[in-house]
């Protein structure tokens, strides 16, 4: 798979996310923020209203401190299509 089309999978899972409409598990939700972060170089600071969830944001980034962009967009197509397909 070429780097563009990696990226057009990961853009497409994004917005699959984006789009559903039921809750999705907090622990999910936290890999998915820590291999977005990693896949778009986002040096943000995470940030919440709640200084736990703040501190779990800022664990899951750590825990994916060594991971490349390529890896965690795949890392999150390949999590994205689980939750999918095994939720049903």
């Amino acid at each position: 798979m070429t780097s563009e089309e990696l990226h057009t999978d990961f853009l497409n899972a994004v917005d699959s996310i984006n789009d559903h409409n039921e809750p999705f598990p907090a622990d999910f939700l936290l890999r998915l923020y820590a291999y977005y972060k990693r896949a778009t170089n986002s040096q943000d600071q995470p940030t919440s209203r709640n200084p736990l969830i703040g501190a779990f944001k800022t664990n899951a980034l750590f825990q994916t401190r060594d991971i490349e962009p390529d890896e965690a967009k795949e890392l999150y197509i390949e999590a994205v299509k689980h939750y999918f397909l095994y939720r049903k």
